[in-house]
């Protein structure tokens, strides 16, 4: 009896414990490791958490455009940190990001990343390891293979 009262409350603890796990994901595998370079106009900027959302249409080599979105930090966070609102609909921002490997028009703003006002030039965001390379696994490569990047590369 004293061991299947030991296992229910184990089993219980597990699946309370397990809700708190999905509150916060790593995203180890689902971006590239290099960074790259796209231009585009705001389309909307979400201030929502746990991570604020920039959507931005980008023309493709043929012209058309191509909805994307960024995926930013807090939007509590961004605002402590002196986030402004310069980032309207209308306007051209350049980011440097890293994009998702399934090739999607989606990118991760929150490390080694920075966004600049086209027009301007205004850096409106940079984070704290913004052009530093990507990481290496083991044997000196990043984990796509191709060694740390050395600039940013343009995604069009």
């Amino acid at each position: 009896m004293r061991e299947s009262s030991f296992l229910a409350v184990s089993a219980a603890a597990a699946l309370i414990l397990s809700g708190s796990a999905w509150a916060h994901h790593g995203d180890a595998g689902r971006y590239i490791e290099e960074v790259i370079t796209i231009t585009g106009t705001v389309v909307e900027t979400q201030l929502i958490n746990p991570h604020a959302i920039l959507v931005f249409d980008v023309a493709d080599p043929s012209g058309k455009n191509v909805r994307w979105q960024a995926e930013l930090g807090g939007a509590q966070a961004m605002i402590r940190a002196g986030w402004n609102n310069d980032v309207k609909p209308g306007v051209k921002v350049t980011l440097t990001g890293r994009r998702l490997k399934s090739g999607a028009p989606y990118m991760n703003m929150t490390e080694r990343a920075r966004m600049i006002l086209a027009d301007s030039g205004k850096e409106v965001l940079r984070n704290a390891n913004y052009g530093q390379p990507a990481p290496t696994a083991p044997g000196g490569t990043s984990s796509t293979g191709g060694g740390p990047a050395a600039a940013p590369k343009p995604a069009y």
